[in-house]
């Protein structure tokens, strides 16, 4: 009986297999292959880590945006008794990189601590960029808004800043031929009066962050229509803390 032999099983004798170059070839393809995949696994993976940064981070820009907001809102009308013949002022003063205030509302102690005055102000980084702070203590003393804020107790809110700016909404005022609008600085001692809004325009060195107006995030707030005269008269008076002299 004669055994059926599979065409191509030998070759002149010899067992039929990969030459040396072809398995060389071969890994080599695989090789590729193999590269290919980890560096579209790794493309990814730094994609969803970058991704996942960069959701974090606007989380915390959104948290820290509302709560200035809530605080800037909880602006307090309260009067300084001034020692000099221009009378009593407001405890506020806005400038274009600044504001110092009194709210009712604390970012830094969870349980309320009463009048606090605050003072925001933006802080130069140079090339690193620059930082809001933040600064706040308890409203103790007759001359908190002229002492001296130490650096070591101010906290740092947002980071990574090319510029900060304040704007305060002026109201119409056609009596004195004033026209209403947004300016970059506020005198209550002039005013004599708050600004019916404060707006906060936090501009980061990463254009890429940037809104329409050309900042990110923009932080708007309304004050109470109230004024002083109206909070201290009425039902409303002992809401009111007694005048500082």
């Amino acid at each position: 009986m004669k055994r059926s032999v599979k065409k191509g099983s030998f070759s002149g004798g010899q067992p039929s297999g990969f030459t040396l170059m072809e398995v060389m070839v071969t890994f080599t393809i695989l090789g590729f292959i193999i590269l290919m995949v980890f560096g579209v696994f790794r493309l990814g993976l730094s994609a969803w880590e970058k991704g996942e940064s960069t959701k974090d981070e606007y989380q915390r820009m959104r948290i820290a945006s509302q709560l200035i907001s809530q605080q800037l809102k909880s602006i307090f009308p309260y009067k300084i008794k001034s020692e000099k013949a221009e009378g009593d002022f407001l405890a506020f003063e806005g400038g274009a990189r600044s504001v110092k205030f009194v709210s009712t509302l604390s970012l830094k102690s969870r349980k309320p601590s009463g009048l606090v005055y605050v003072v925001y102000e933006f802080e130069e980084g140079g090339k690193g960029g620059g930082r809001l702070l933040i600064y706040e203590r308890r409203v103790t003393t007759k001359n908190f808004m002229e002492e001296e804020t130490p650096s070591e107790e101010k906290v740092s809110l947002f980071q990574d800043l090319s510029d900060v700016r304040f704007e305060y909404y002026r109201e119409e005022d056609p009596d004195n031929n004033r026209a209403g609008g947004w300016v970059e600085e506020w005198n209550a001692k002039e005013e004599k009066d708050l600004p019916k809004g404060v707006r906060v325009n936090l501009v980061p060195l990463d254009t890429g962050k940037q809104n329409e107006a050309g900042s990110f995030p923009l932080i708007t707030a309304s004050l109470p229509a109230n004024r002083y005269e109206d909070l201290n008269a009425g039902p409303l008076r002992r809401a009111v803390p007694p005048v500082i002299r």
